[in-house]
């Protein structure tokens, strides 16, 4: 994304298969602290000539970002990380580690001299990154069991218990934990909690009274709405809305 865009943040949906392309700049005239809520995604992360990998959070990941830092992200919607990055999902659970430290050195500083140059030419880093991307996803063996991680996200999502999701795909529930925490980093109601938080502070940035908030997103009410928000995000639902 060039340079020249005056937003503090930007999206928009990848042509990379379950990805988001994101960028943000930091405010020139002071460090800027961001909270980073966990979503159950992964990202691979060029900021400011460095080339990052963040893994699955469990709560939000708060961070003080230089004057005028840049960043441009590609985020992999919950189970694609590891097939692009080839390591198990748990292994970079909290964590931020350099993508060297999961690719070839040569790969990855060819990559980085691509992005750095597409950066100072305001040509878009995002391109680069979502080639980079879309080769290995091409390269790397597909999981054997990707309808059952699709019925995992599916069925979290939609509230589905457990017990009916792995009975519902001829599995235990230990080995449908096991095979979660290679996908998502955590067990499944983790991930049910993770991705219905961020529904609800979706719904309630709308404008939506928190109250409504909780009944559509699925909670017993407002006080369990906000205490699950406490606690995956530090915060309270009305501080991530303001």
């Amino acid at each position: 994304m060039a340079w020249d865009d005056a937003r503090v943040y930007g999206e928009r949906v990848s042509g990379v298969p379950d990805a988001v392309l994101w960028w943000s700049t930091s405010p020139a005239a002071a460090a800027a602290e961001r909270r980073v809520l966990p979503d159950g995604c992964m990202d691979v992360i060029w900021a400011d000539g460095t080339l990052l990998v963040a893994g699955p959070d469990t709560a939000a990941h708060v961070v003080t970002d230089r004057p005028g830092a840049r960043y441009v992200g590609l985020r992999f919607g919950p189970g694609t990380g590891p097939v692009v990055f080839g390591v198990p999902a748990y292994e970079l659970r909290d964590r931020r580690v350099p993508l060297a430290d999961l690719w070839p050195g040569t790969q990855v500083r060819q990559l980085a001299e691509r992005a750095d140059e597409a950066a100072e030419l305001g040509r878009s880093v995002g391109a680069v990154l979502e080639a980079a991307a879309a080769r290995r996803l091409r390269a790397a063996p597909r999981p054997g069991d990707a309808a059952l991680i699709r019925a995992v996200v599916d069925g979290v999502r939609a509230g589905v218990p457990v017990a009916r999701i792995a009975e519902g795909a001829g599995v235990g529930e230990r080995r449908l934990h096991r095979r979660c925490l290679d996908a998502f980093g955590y067990g499944p109601r983790m991930l049910g909690r993770i991705l219905r938080m961020n529904r609800a502070v979706d719904l309630a940035r709308t404008g939506m009274p928190f109250a409504e908030v909780a009944a559509v997103a699925g909670y017993a009410d407002q006080a369990h709405l906000s205490r699950e928000v406490k606690s995956l995000t530090g915060v309270t639902l009305g501080a991530l809305t303001r």
